[in-house]
Order: structure tokens, then C-alpha cells, then sequence
């Protein structure tokens, strides 16, 4: 273990003011697909449905491509992510017609995990006080993390007094010790560091670093799911993440180096075909769910090169599915077989939601329920106005959760660990950038 330096945390970005309306710049490098969004979040008056969330959010401009120099949700290649992004960002940009200076950005990549830290701290008062909640949480910010890790993420999820847990909001309630539960998200360093100087060499700065599936819970997840529990898997190309929410708080976050990119590659070499047309059969005709006409249905599986010799062939759509099940049903089973390691499997398989590209495979929803719990739905961006059609779906929860975080970002709590900073280094986002890249280069 080692002691915090200031480098350790990801930039983190300033809560968004209630009644103040902002437009927001977010960015989603995936392995697959980069995602740039530009929305205005303009304050609201709370609902029945999404009644956590404090603005609507209009989107204003939106540029996809596809992805290059990444790999497993890390950069692999510098100047091609580079140029992939910048292709991305300028799209969303013409769209707008405005140009955003900063983004908030996704991390799949870099091993994402989770770490519980727990502090109590007396009350001089018996009733709770602003201070007091600002004490135990500087409190709980004093641990360490692993060598090589980045914080990504510091959140409360519940307080307790007297040994008494399971209190949402502790102020003016009546006690003598006051504890918290305090839920923080790491990354490895070298994979948060690269992916911030690619970003910074297309001249953006970066707001915060949001974990991929707390994102994706963020604009997929209804109020009630989060208050019940509930678990979410997001399907990316090169990772496949998860986010587990109770009382809602997000108290669990993993991934795996294992996605869609995955099955598509084990399509291509089962058929002997191109990665292009592995993936084109794989979204077109793949699935899990063995039918009873696939054995009859035929699919035409091109060569894998330009010889004339090397003619396109016949396959059974059943051939498809028997290779595709086996790398699925490995990849839920290894999200399984996390989540009893973390202690989070009892409440996870009460209800599943999947987001990501790879959720669209036709009967991944049935399987999920075989393997994880009945319940399961596929996640789909909410309350997001004036999106594009095509971006309506699971592939675009990330990004569009993304447009939801500067709502939540003040829930966070960095406040110690930003006074050492502030006295050692100051506390601007270009300070603390270049004390990053001071220490990485």
C-alpha cells in the first residue's frame, strides 16, 4: 500500500449549481466506437419519474467513429486515438454549432474496482451538524491505495450513528458517534494518465473521469430500480463492465478485459471470414438462443481474401450461434463468478439491466436470466431529450450517462485530499494536469 499523492485522483469537476443551466461537452473512447455529445442541461423542477435528477438535458450535437489506438478501453496507439477522437469531437461540434473547450470522459479500461473504507467520529453536539458530516468524511478520505491505482470516484453511501447503519441523510438526527461508509473506485494510473494526454493532445481539457458503468447506470437506471437494488452489465467491445446500485447508491463497480470485440474474433476465425464481415454477421444474424429454423436458415460467409479460389459459402445460422453462446455465456459467467467474490451476488440477480453494443445480441437478455436471475431488461438512455434516433439505445448509455454525471458530481467527496493538494501544488485542473504528466513523463 502507499500513501496519497496528488496525482492519485482524477481530475474531478465542479458540481453543477442547481438552478444554473450549462452546456456540457462528454466524451466516450471505447474500443470499438468513440462517442462525443454536446447537451444543455437547464435546471428543472423535480418529477415523479427521475426525481434524483435536478436538470433536463437537450442534446445539441453528437459525432461517432469508429475507434482506432484502442484496445481493452486503453490506449494502445497515440496519435490514431488522437485523430479518432478529434474526428469525433469535430462532428459533435459541426452539429452543435458551438465548440466546447472541455469534456467529461469514460473509463472502461484500466481495471476497474471497488474498495470500502468506514470512519466514526465523535460528536461534540448531540445533534448532527453540517460540520460533523464534513469531519467523518475527511475522516474516511485518509486511506491509502494500492501502487499504480487512480481514485476515479469517492462516494458516500450510507452514514451510521451509534453502530445504527442504514441512514440516508444524517442531519439534526440525534447521537453520539457518527459513522460512514465510503465507497471508492479505482483505476490503474498508467491506463487513466494515457487516456488524459491523448485527450489533452486534441487541446481539451478534461472535467472528470466517470467509470464506464456507473455512467451507464446513471441514464439507464429508474429511480425505484436503484432504491431496490439492482445490477448493471454494459457489453462494450474490448471490456464488459458492472456497476452494482443499492438504496440508491452505487456500491460496486468491476470489469473484465472481455467484450463483444472478443466474439466477433472467435466468429472470424470459426468461419475462417474478415474481422469486418465476423462483425457484420455477428450484429446482423448473431445470438444465443438456439431456434429451430436455424439449422434451415442459411448465411453467406464471404473469404478471407481476394483469391478466386477463396469463394463466399454456405453456413447453417445455427453454425453462428454455436460459436458465438460459448464466449458469452464465459463472459457472464466470469461477471458471475466477480460479483460472489465481492459479496454483491445476493442482491445482484434480483434485477439485471445490460447496456453496451454487444447487449443487442438476440437472446443475451434470456441468457443473462439463466445464469444471473430472472429479471432482466435491456437498458436504454432516459430522459435525454432531442437525441438522435440511432443513438436511442443500449450502445449509447455510457455517453449519454455521461451527460447525467455533473448532476451527481457534488455527491463526491475529495475535500481533503484537495486541501493537500490546493497547499502543495494549488488546486486548479491545470495544475493538478501538470503535476500528472510531470509525474508520468
Amino acid at each position: 500500500m502507499s500513501t496519497r499523492a496528488p496525482f492519485e485522483v482524477a481530475p474531478k469537476m465542479r458540481p453543477l449549481a442547481p438552478r444554473r443551466t450549462g452546456v456540457v461537452g462528454v466524451l466516450e473512447v471505447g474500443t470499438s466506437k468513440i462517442v462525443c455529445m454536446i447537451a444543455r442541461l437547464k435546471p428543472r423542477d423535480a418529477t415523479s419519474s427521475l426525481r434524483r435528477r435536478t436538470h433536463s438535458v437537450d442534446v445539441l450535437g453528437i459525432g461517432h467513429t469508429s475507434a482506432h489506438g484502442i484496445k481493452g478501453g486503453t490506449v494502445i496507439d497515440m496519435e490514431r486515438a488522437e485523430h479518432a477522437i478529434r474526428r469525433a469531437v469535430d462532428a459533435a461540434e459541426r452539429m452543435a454549432g458551438a465548440q466546447i473547450a472541455s469534456v467529461v470522459v469514460a473509463l472502461a479500461g484500466g481495471r476497474l474496482s471497488s474498495e470500502h473504507f468506514t470512519a466514526e467520529v465523535d460528536l461534540p453536539e448531540p445533534a448532527v451538524a453540517e460540520g460533523d458530516i464534513r469531519r467523518v468524511l475527511d475522516a474516511a478520505s485518509t486511506f491509502a491505495i494500492g501502487e499504480g491505482r487512480t481514485i476515479l470516484h469517492a462516494l458516500p453511501v450510507g452514514y451510521a450513528l451509534d453502530g445504527v447503519g442504514g441512514i440516508g441523510e444524517p442531519r439534526g438526527m440525534l447521537g453520539r458517534r457518527l459513522g460512514v461508509d465510503l465507497h471508492v473506485v479505482t483505476a490503474e494510473a498508467s491506463a487513466v494518465r494515457n487516456l488524459l494526454l491523448c485527450i489533452e493532445r486534441c487541446h481539451l481539457g478534461v472535467e472528470a473521469m466517470v467509470a464506464a458503468p456507473y455512467a451507464a447506470a446513471l441514464s439507464t437506471l429508474a429511480d425505484d430500480e436503484a432504491e431496490l437494488g439492482v445490477t448493471l452489465i454494459d457489453f462494450g467491445a474490448g471490456t464488459t463492465t458492472v456497476a452494482v446500485v443499492e438504496n440508491g447508491h452505487c456500491v460496486h463497480v468491476d470489469g473484465i478485459a472481455i467484450g463483444g470485440q472478443h466474439v466477433t474474433n472467435d466468429v472470424a476465425r470459426g468461419l475462417s471470414t474478415r474481422l469486418a464481415d465476423a462483425e457484420r454477421l455477428k450484429s446482423l444474424h448473431g445470438g444465443v438462443m438456439a431456434m429451430g429454423a436455424d439449422e434451415r436458415e442459411m448465411l453467406t460467409v464471404p473469404g478471407i481474401s481476394d483469391d478466386h479460389h477463396d469463394m463466399p459459402r454456405a453456413i447453417a445460422k445455427a453454425r453462428l450461434v454455436r460459436i458465438v453462446r460459448p464466449r458469452v455465456e464465459e463472459i457472464v459467467e466470469l461477471v458471475r463468478d466477480r460479483l460472489i467474490a465481492s459479496g454483491h451476488a445476493a442482491g445482484a440477480g434480483r434485477r439485471v439491466v445490460l447496456t453496451g453494443g454487444a447487449a443487442q445480441l438476440t437472446g443475451l437478455a434470456e441468457l443473462v436470466g439463466k445464469i444471473l436471475g430472472p429479471q432482466v431488461r435491456i437498458g436504454r438512455p432516459l430522459g435525454i431529450s432531442k437525441l438522435p434516433e440511432a443513438a436511442r439505445g443500449a450502445p449509447f448509455a455510457v455517453a449519454t450517462g455521461l451527460l447525467v454525471y455533473p448532476q451527481v458530481a457534488g455527491l463526491e467527496h475529495f475535500e481533503a485530499r484537495r486541501r493537500r493538494l490546493s497547499q502543495a501544488e494549488g488546486s486548479g485542473y491545470f495544475s493538478r494536469v501538470g503535476h500528472w504528466l510531470r509525474e508520468a513523463f
